[in-house]
């Protein structure tokens, strides 16, 4: 079905890589692939595979390593909020349970309305302006319990 659905996008990505480097087309796929299913389906998974010749278990390695796959469904907005120790110095902790109170929900889950996922992760390179996240990969810094707020809010 991928094939079908993201033939041109599928043929552009693997237009970057010689043949006998297919497999090297893994993670583009694999957000092409999160992209139109929402999350890496297994489905989603062995189209992957097949396309890179490679077996579905590697692929799913990769998605299982790297915290931007999803192996479930998520939210419309997804929220990922660091909480390395940088962060975390400049009270990550507490700004992670204002998030939940804000949300409704527990780091790890997706609002019953499927607007907001959120999660925590380690580093995401802005250890400068902590506390720091991003909703859907777009950074925002420097952030407090109002503005998040005010940003939830906002978000249609």
């Amino acid at each position: 079905m991928l094939r079908e659905k993201r033939a041109q996008d599928i043929e552009k990505v693997l237009a970057k890589y010689p043949p006998e480097r297919r497999r090297s087309a893994v993670m583009p796929l694999l957000y092409i692939a999160q992209e139109e299913y929402g999350y890496c389906t297994p489905e989603a998974i062995r189209e992957v595979a097949e396309i890179i010749g490679c077996d579905p278990t590697e692929v799913k390695s990769i998605v299982g390593f790297y915290t931007m796959f999803y192996e479930q469904p998520v939210g419309k907005y997804v929220i990922d909020v660091c909480d390395d120790l940088p962060c975390a110095l400049r009270g990550a902790d507490r700004f992670v349970s204002h998030c939940e109170k804000k949300l409704g929900i527990r780091v790890g889950e997706t609002t019953p309305d499927g607007k907001f996922t959120l999660n925590t992760v380690m580093c995401i390179a802005a250890c400068d302006r902590a506390p720091v996240l991003q909703i859907n990969k777009q950074y925002r810094y420097a952030l407090d319990e109002q503005t998040f707020d005010r940003m939830i809010d906002e978000l249609p």
